[in-house]
């Protein structure tokens, strides 16, 4: 009994001293490090000590000894208890790599669909690839993903990946402190002016994807023209979009444009709801526009709000990031999302050969980052044909989403347009994007997130505060 209580005392005197530094006072990014060492100390001890007591009191009883042990290990794994850690072997012959673990980084957890589909994605390229991976779910868009992604890269982890845009500023500061760590980002910005080796912005070109699902839309409302469901000026679709950014921007627009390519009288209404996630305001915002005459919705939009807004409803709708058929039978037509698998082995194997990851990194329809899930039992006949030819058109580059030709703004071609792709807080204009006929959205001549941002006519939005 010397010996534990011994442990005892060391253990008490080392939290007693430890712990309120970790728990008080305004601190640097330093001292915010050496609080997480610090952190991973008193665990550690704590372990010890649990693993010590259990071997004392295993003399006298079995299981005694198997209680110290589990308590043993729910402290060694008290630290990461926010995170899901796995290894991975694959059975793909030379697909393998070594001297990788991967970190992952998301908004939500697996109920909005936005994360679920890079959970998803992640977990499929880890897998393939065989390395051990680790997840942080409902990391807010704050301090919280710094200090996730420094746990993550404390954690032994060299490829770290956060999902969402607000997460940029902080990943950054991350990549600062820990330049041998590789970090990417979805849906950024500042990659290609912060001259970072080791921080990379990564998207695909989905308004290819939201184009191609506009078609679904238009053919639904075709077959609603000819069936005297509504009349050719009735075909009005609605859009609930997160906020007015140009990602969501430039979706609405792909998909408006989609539509009209095969439904010419098509209009469309937007409404905001300012949050990625809020599945009570998307419900709310779906019911908004199909009580203003909208007879077709699509989202930008993370919950299950629209979606069961429009099954409830009997109105048609096309998702995002999954398809929503199990949930809406009646009503789901199709949905476009980005494939991250494709994106994920590359860097992955990038960074176990030791080579630069691109530092603006766009995935199209031709890589499989860019997808449509099966069509819904609700779409039109003849829907699957059309999407097809379209999609060759454009992987052929026969066609382009942001043509010119096909929408006029305020009744004039725009023939050309300056984008803020350098950001900078006033968004100031910095680069010609229209040239050989089209617009040139998530061109990694320039960087791979979105940045049209253009009010095209045949779109009305509804409110603008976000």
């Amino acid at each position: 009994m010397k010996v534990s209580y011994t442990l005892f005392a060391l253990t008490h005197r080392f939290i007693c001293r430890s712990v309120p530094a970790l728990l008080h006072g305004s601190v640097t990014k330093q001292q915010r490090r050496k609080r997480r060492i610090m952190k991973k100390k008193v665990v550690s001890l704590l372990a010890a000590m649990a693993l010590a007591v259990t071997a004392l009191a295993g003399c006298g009883s079995n299981n005694a000894a198997t209680t110290g042990t589990d308590a043993a290990t729910v402290a060694a794994t008290t630290e990461a208890a926010a995170t899901t850690e796995a290894a991975a072997t694959t059975e793909a012959a030379g697909e393998a790599v070594s001297g990788v673990k991967a970190g992952f980084i998301f908004l939500h957890d697996e109920n909005s669909t936005y994360d679920l589909n890079f959970l998803n994605g992640a977990k499929a390229a880890c897998e393939k690839l065989g390395i051990e991976y680790m997840t942080k779910t409902n990391i807010p868009e704050g301090q919280e993903a710094y200090e996730a992604a420094c746990e993550l890269a404390d954690a032994g982890c060299n490829f770290i990946f956060a999902d969402s845009f607000g997460h940029e500023d902080y990943i950054i500061e991350a990549a600062k402190e820990y330049p041998n760590v590789q970090f990417s980002h979805a849906t950024g910005t500042k990659a290609h002016t912060e001259g970072l080796d080791n921080f990379h912005n990564a998207f695909a070109s989905i308004y290819d994807g939201r184009y191609l699902a506009g078609i679904v839309a238009g053919m639904k409302l075709n077959e609603m023209i000819d069936n005297g469901d509504i009349t050719t000026d009735q075909a009005k679709m609605g859009y609930v979009g997160a906020f007015t950014y140009a990602e969501v921007i430039s979706g609405y627009n792909s998909f408006y444009l989609g539509a009209r390519s095969v439904c010419p009288s098509v209009t469309m209404e937007v409404t905001f709801t300012g949050s990625w996630y809020d599945e009570t305001a998307e419900k709310e915002g779906a019911n908004k526009l199909i009580e203003d005459g909208c007879v077709l919705i699509s989202q930008h939009a993370d919950s299950m709000g629209a979606p069961t807004a429009c099954e409830t409803a009997g109105v048609p709708n096309v998702s995002y990031n999954g398809s929503t058929e199990a949930a809406c039978p009646n009503t789901f037509l199709v949905s476009s999302r980005v494939n991250w698998e494709p994106y994920f082995e590359y860097a992955i194997k990038c960074v176990a050969d030791g080579t630069p990851i691109d530092t603006d990194w766009c995935g199209t329809l031709e890589t499989g980052s860019v997808e449509l899930s099966d069509l819904g039992a609700a779409v039109a006949d003849g829907t699957a044909e059309a999407v097809e030819a379209a999609k060759a058109d454009l992987i052929a580059g026969k066609a382009h989403v942001y043509d010119i030709t096909t929408f006029t703004v305020d009744g004039k071609t725009l023939d050309s347009y300056e984008a803020d792709i350098d950001t900078d807080p006033d968004y100031t204009p910095d680069h010609e994007v229209v040239s050989d006929g089209y617009f040139h959205e998530s061109d990694v001549a320039f960087r791979s997130a979105p940045y049209f941002n253009v009010r095209i006519d045949g779109i009305n939005l509804l409110d603008e505060q976000y």
